[in-house]
Order: C-alpha cells, then sequence, then structure tokens
C-alpha cells in the first residue's frame, strides 16, 4: 500500500511538470509579399472560389469534371496516402496515454531433482503451471518528446491533406485545359477538311483547264500542292485529337477512348479572370501549405531529438494470478502483483543523440527553404499566368483581325486572277497563308480559355475544396486531421 501511495505521488509530481516541452515553437517565416501583381485588373476574389468550369457554360465539360472526380485514381491514391498519416497521428498519440494489455499461459514442466536447492523426493518433478497477467504502463511525457511527435505527425497529416487538394486542383484544371485542348483540335480539324475540300475543287476545275490548254502545267502543279499540303495536315490533326482524347479518358479513370464534344471553341465562354492580392496566395494554394506544414513537422522533429537528452519516466503495474492446480487458479493465494516507477536517461551516447538533433535541425532548414521557394514559385506561376492570360487574349483579337484581312486579300487575289490580272502563284500564296492563319488562329482561340484556367490553377482557392467534395474520397469524409480521435 506504501508503495502504490509512492507511485501515485510520483506521478501526480511528474504530470505537473509535464508542461514542460522541449525544442522551439513553430512561427511561420517571414517572406517579402508584393504589394500587388505585374498586371493591373480588377480584384475578384469571390469568383476564386466558385466552381469557375461552369462559366464555361458546356455541360459536356461540367460531366467531363465530375466523372474525373469520380473516378481518378490519383485522387483515391493521395486519399489514401491521409489515411497513412491519420494512422501515424493515432500511433504517435498513443505512446502518451497508457497502455493496458494481457496475457496467459499453460504450460507442462519438469523440474530438475539434482538441481540446488534438489527437489525432496517426495515432490513430484512433472507439475502444470497456469498463468494469469492484467498488465499496465504508461510512459510520462516529462519533456514533450511524445508531445513534438503527435505534433509533427499532425502536421504530417495536414501536409498530406493539402497534397490531396493539389491533386483535386491539377485534375480539375487537367481536365478543363485538355477539353478546351480538344475543341480546339476540332475546329482546325475542321479547318483543314474544308479547305482540303476547296482546294481539291480547284483542282478538279484545274485540271478540266488544263485539258483545254487555259493553264500551264506549272499551274496545275502549283495547285495540286495546294490540295496536298491541305490534306497533310488532316492526319497530323486527327492524330493530335487522339492523344488528347487518350489523357482526357485516363484523367477520368477509364481506358483510352473517344470523348465527348459539347460546345465548339467559338461557342464557350470566357470565364471572369479571378485576380486577388498575392498575400491570399499563402492562406490557399495546396502546394504553400503542404510546404508550410512540412516545415512545422521538421520543426517539431526537432524538439522530439533534443528531448532525448533528458530522461524518461515511466510506471508499470502487473495483476494476476501463478498456479500449479487449475483448481486455484483464481483462489486468493495464487494472486500476484506489481507496481514500478523507472527513471532513465543518457550519460554519455558517444555523439547519437547529437547526430538526430543536428540531423533534425538540418531537415528543418531543408523544410523553411523549400517553403521559401514554393511560395516564390507561386508568385512567379501566378504573375505569368496572368500576364499571359491577358496577353493570349490580345494575341487572339489580333489574329482574328489578321484573318479577316487575309481572307478579303485572298478573294481579291481570287478575283484578280479570274480577270487574268496576276498568275496562280499570287492566289496560292494567299490562300496558304489565309489556310495558316485560321488553324493559328483556332489555336489560340483555345489559347485563351487555357490561360484563364491557369490563372485559376496557379490561384488556388475555395474551388479546390469544391471539387473535392465532389469525390468520393472528399476530405470531410476521410477525416480532418484535427478531428481525428485516438484509439
Amino acid at each position: 500500500m506504501r508503495t502504490l501511495t509512492r507511485a501515485a505521488l510520483l506521478a501526480a509530481a511528474t504530470c505537473l511538470a509535464g508542461c514542460i516541452t522541449v525544442g522551439p515553437d513553430y512561427s511561420r517565416p517571414e517572406v517579402q509579399v508584393p504589394a500587388t501583381w505585374r498586371i493591373d485588373l480588377p480584384q475578384a476574389e469571390e469568383v476564386v472560389n466558385t466552381a469557375w468550369w461552369e462559366q464555361f457554360d458546356d455541360p459536356v465539360l461540367n460531366d467531363l469534371v465530375q466523372s474525373a472526380l469520380q473516378g481518378n485514381l490519383d485522387v483515391r491514391i493521395a486519399a489514401a496516402r491521409v489515411d497513412q498519416f491519420i494512422g501515424a497521428l493515432r500511433s504517435a498519440r498513443s505512446q502518451g496515454l497508457p497502455q493496458i494489455g494481457y496475457g496467459a499461459n499453460v504450460s507442462r514442466n519438469r523440474a530438475s531433482q539434482a538441481g540446488m536447492p534438489p527437489l525432496p523426493p517426495t515432490l513430484d518433478p512433472v507439475f502444470d503451471l497456469y498463468q494469469g497477467m492484467l498488465s499496465a504502463s504508461w510512459q510520462i511525457d516529462l519533456f514533450g518528446r511524445v508531445r513534438r511527435l503527435t505534433e509533427a505527425a499532425q502536421a504530417q497529416v495536414y501536409a498530406s491533406e493539402q497534397a490531396q487538394r493539389g491533386v483535386v486542383l491539377s485534375l480539375v484544371t487537367g481536365v478543363a485545359t485538355s477539353y478546351i485542348t480538344l475543341r480546339g483540335l476540332d475546329r482546325q480539324l475542321d479547318i483543314a477538311r474544308a479547305t482540303a475540300g476547296n482546294f481539291g475543287e480547284t483542282l478538279r476545275i484545274f485540271e478540266l483547264r488544263y485539258r483545254d490548254g487555259l493553264v500551264s502545267q506549272t499551274e496545275l502543279a502549283q495547285v495540286r500542292s495546294q490540295y496536298k499540303l491541305a490534306q497533310t495536315a488532316i492526319p497530323a490533326i486527327e492524330q493530335q485529337i487522339d492523344i488528347v482524347e487518350n489523357g482526357i479518358s485516363v484523367l477520368l479513370g477509364r481506358t483510352p477512348g473517344q470523348i465527348p464534344r459539347g460546345k465548339s471553341v467559338s461557342e464557350l465562354v470566357l470565364p471572369v479572370i479571378p485576380a486577388d492580392l498575392p498575400s491570399t496566395l499563402l492562406e490557399r494554394r495546396p502546394d504553400i501549405l503542404q510546404a508550410e506544414q512540412n516545415l512545422v513537422a521538421a520543426n517539431a522533429n526537432v524538439g522530439a531529438a533534443r528531448a532525448l537528452y533528458y530522461p524518461t519516466i515511466s510506471l508499470t503495474g502487473a495483476l494476476g494470478s501463478v498456479s500449479t492446480a487449475f483448481g486455484d487458479f483464481l483462489s486468493g493465494p495464487a494472486q500476484v502483483w506489481s507496481v514500478a516507477a523507472g527513471l532513465t536517461g543518457p550519460i554519455f551516447t558517444s555523439g547519437a543523440i547529437g547526430g538526430q538533433v543536428q540531423s533534425a535541425e538540418a531537415q528543418k532548414r531543408q523544410a523553411e527553404l523549400v517553403y521559401r521557394q514554393t511560395v516564390l514559385g507561386a508568385f512567379g506561376d501566378t504573375n505569368n499566368a496572368l500576364v499571359s492570360s491577358q496577353k493570349t487574349i490580345e494575341q487572339a483579337e489580333l489574329q482574328q483581325q489578321r484573318v479577316e484581312a487575309l481572307r478579303e486579300f485572298a478573294r481579291l487575289s481570287r478575283l484578280k486572277f479570274e480577270d487574268g490580272l496576276i498568275g496562280y502563284l499570287e492566289v496560292l500564296i494567299s490562300e496558304n497563308d489565309l489556310f495558316s492563319a485560321e488553324l493559328a488562329l483556332a489555336s489560340l482561340q483555345a489559347s485563351r480559355f487555357n490561360q484563364v484556367i491557369g490563372v485559376y490553377q496557379a490561384m488556388g482557392g475555395g474551388w479546390v475544396d469544391i471539387a473535392d467534395s465532389r469525390t468520393p474520397v472528399a476530405l470531410s469524409a476521410a477525416g480532418k486531421g484535427n478531428s481525428v480521435q485516438g484509439r
């Protein structure tokens, strides 16, 4: 009884001292944040927090995004990683809580009759032994090592959740970008086929005129080369279409196949360009948040390593029964128990603990540098996306004007040729220039949409959580790290 009292007093004393936590507390590193973006756009934070892909007003695109969120395997892999770190967090938390176990054993034994002391000849050397035991142990987290390990595990859960958000971000933008690219290629294919049809009709007419001696063989060869040029573009574009369709199929979690089409690239609605303050990226972008949580974990590991310099106190207890006869197994005389308190600590480790501390501090420095680099990269990505979006829109408008001018030039050139004022070479040049310009315009029309998508991708935002909620393994369903319960 006196032993139990002393153990209780020791436990109380250590619990009072348990507020000591070795190691530095985390504070976010200061980073230089630009006041504004390099491009002047109206702020539109609420746009960043909406399902922007629905602004294209294409139900097929909406269905593809939803299908990808439901079927993509990378999202499921990321969700499984979250569960993995949640399990590690539970294990880390358990180290600071009492552990209770049990054990039982039945054995048949023979004692030595020639041992020391010798076994009396009247006793049977063969006997049965029955044992049953309940055990309890508790490692007192006096200097906060377990708390630091738990803090690191918690940060790793948060980091894995941000990794899952990053996968969702890349998935949605990848599907949308690929679909817009596909519709741009469809438009290019329509242009190539229509142009090849027109050039083919021109070739048929020139072949008739050549038979009648109205055009030279040189002019006929020029028209035939023009026709083959348009024909050559068709299989090249078809190849690109197949590749993009296969890529979208993989994002959907399906075997490669055809992708349904909705509105043409010219019918799609251009989403509003978001342009919030640069400082909000620190609170929104999954890669920045993931890098910061990795830094939090590395900082906590420094404290856990330093705590190895300090002693460890543990309480253990056991209660059970031991008997050579099963009938006496649960009787009072067969009862056994023990209560113990232990203290262990290092004196000389030949640098083993120092090495762990040095390694943890180096990992923290690496994590901080990665965090700073990620922040700088995010600012660069967003500035690039905003500039590219605006400039691509301007470029598409100028290309549209160039196509209209070339279309008029080609029309006038053909009229002059029909009137015998010029040779067909000038017509060929004007029509080939128009063909190339129309293909470039179709590509720019798709690119201006994709550049706006790039702005949403670079800025992150609440839309990532909206998209994640539509997955079968949403973070809210998988379990947030801060709501994980020990077991």
